[in-house]
């Protein structure tokens, strides 16, 4: 038998849980003895669409045999995915649910599609709970959120406001999963005359190099007492992959995270499976995100 080739596309290699992904898709291939190509979309949906209609119109001899993707945008990229499938190509969607899986696993019965994704809405829903310790009294919560697009996005508010009780007032900020986008939101934000009238008890970002852009707006500011001021308050994010967002917890940068295991690794495994030996999987799987450090540990600043 041939050896298998699995393509994994991703969205950004200026995110660590991305670069996270990218990782445990290309430990998982040389151990189950396939190929793992990655590649990354620059955070783009039309780039995104434009590299994968490319490998799926491609030579047949030249195509992956399954295609694993991690949507840049809300859509999920339904015109790719049945381009895909039309060709013979499996798909599977990471981190993501989408309308158009249903149809597709019953048009194509034969080929393993499925998706795998973290709770978002658990994700979350721990997030609220960590806020909710950490927060003073009165005060208030500046929250950056990722795309308004994306599902993942909307389900960890969703989450978020399950648990943070309705008294903590919340400002919300958009940023694009980039350090950077958090950073240029936030001084923005910071140059409004209401950002100096709003009592902020703590900072959460929907996952860990936002909440880090944020801090690296605030120790831009001139104002030194201003600057320290804001550098106390407790910052949260999530995604706590363990050589940066764990890190930042241990040292002090991030006050919690929310650990969110990878799903590449994972879905190239049970890709490898379903090919070789024809079984289809379940249409969706969920891996489960925990605090860290435990709830139970955190206290106000």
């Amino acid at each position: 038998m041939k050896k298998l080739r699995l393509l994994v596309s991703l969205m950004t290699r200026e995110n660590d849980y991305q670069l996270e992904q990218a990782a445990s898709a290309q430990q998982a291939g040389p151990s189950l003895g396939c190929d793992v190509q990655v590649i990354f979309a620059d955070n783009d949906a039309i780039t995104q669409g434009t590299q994968l209609l490319k490998i799926i119109q491609a030579d047949p001899a030249m195509r992956p045999d399954a295609i694993i993707c991690e949507p840049v945008g809300g859509p999920c990229l339904p015109q790719v995915a049945r381009a895909a499938v039309q060709a013979g190509i499996p798909w599977v969607l990471l981190n993501r649910e989408a309308d158009y899986l249903p149809e597709l696993r019953k048009s194509a019965h034969k080929l393993p599609i499925f998706s795998i994704s973290a709770d978002q809405k658990e994700i979350g829903r721990i997030q609220g709970l960590q806020l909710a310790t950490l927060v003073r009294n009165g005060g208030g919560i500046l929250h950056i959120q990722g795309p308004s697009e994306n599902v993942a996005a909307k389900d960890r508010t969703t989450g978020m406001q399950m648990t943070l009780p309705p008294s903590v007032p919340v400002i919300t900020l958009r940023g694009q999963w980039t350090e950077e986008s958090a950073q240029r939101s936030v001084e923005s934000w910071l140059r409004l005359n209401t950002s100096q009238k709003t009592t902020i008890s703590a900072v959460g970002a929907q996952n860990d190099v936002m909440a880090m852009g944020a801090r690296k707006a605030f120790a831009g500011l001139d104002n030194l007492s201003e600057r320290d001021r804001w550098l106390r308050l407790p910052f949260v994010g999530c995604d706590g992959v363990p050589k940066t967002g764990q890190t930042w917890v241990r040292t002090g940068s991030l006050a919690a995270t929310v650990v969110i295991p990878p799903t590449a690794g994972r879905a190239v495994a049970i890709m490898h499976q379903a090919l070789l030996t024809g079984v289809k999987p379940p249409d969706r799987s969920f891996t489960t995100p925990e605090s860290f450090p435990p709830v139970e540990q955190l206290s106000p600043r």
